[in-house]
């Protein structure tokens, strides 16, 4: 948990995606020291780079699937006629078509990305531009999502109420926001 922790929070300071070659290298060799040193291992750099090595190989075209919860969720809360949208830092393109293929698209009203906004999350403008696509005041909104910088701080930065999805427990500590585990969970914050 502390890996993914660490990687959520050097993604939120500034996106991995723009950083220089070796700063990227830094924080993806940082993730699994820190998955090793929870298991009270310690390994050199160079079993490090080949364990990423291996990460990547495996798993770098990583396959997407949806919690159990998520599409019944999302039909229980069409049905009370609620606007629904889904924002994120991923590519237009890539989103696009998995949305389609994990059957998101008859559930929610609109996408909004980074890519088409200009601006990632926690910037003021991608959420309000989810608030524009919705119709509605950043008071009558609610934003779920699985990482505090990014998710609860970017939604309550414009008035947004925040929910944190946190599934493994990466965020025990947080209290000033709704930290729930289960999207099935939604309807007592809704």
């Amino acid at each position: 948990m502390a890996a993914d922790r660490y990687y959520f929070e050097e993604n939120a300071r500034s996106p991995l995606a723009e950083r220089g070659r070796e700063e990227q290298m830094k924080v993806y060799l940082h993730y699994p020291m820190a998955i090793m040193a929870e298991a009270g291992i310690e390994a050199p750099q160079d079993v490090l780079v080949k364990v990423l090595g291996i990460v990547v190989e495996k798993f770098g075209k990583g396959t997407f699937v949806l919690f159990d919860d998520v599409l019944s969720t999302l039909e229980r809360l069409k049905q009370q006629k609620l606007v629904l949208g889904l924002l994120t830092n991923a590519r237009r393109d890539t989103i696009s078509s998995l949305h389609q293929r994990l059957g998101l698209e008859s559930h929610l009203d609109f996408v909004v990305t980074s890519e088409e906004v200009g601006a990632d999350k926690p910037k003021p403008e991608i959420f309000r531009a989810a608030l524009d696509k919705a119709g509605v005041k950043a008071a009558e909104a609610v934003h779920v999502g699985d990482q505090y910088e990014l998710d609860v701080a970017g939604a309550r930065g414009v008035g947004i109420n925040p929910i944190l999805i946190d599934r493994y427990e990466i965020y025990p500590e947080v209290s000033d926001c709704p930290r729930i585990q289960s999207l099935s969970e939604l309807a007592k914050y809704l």
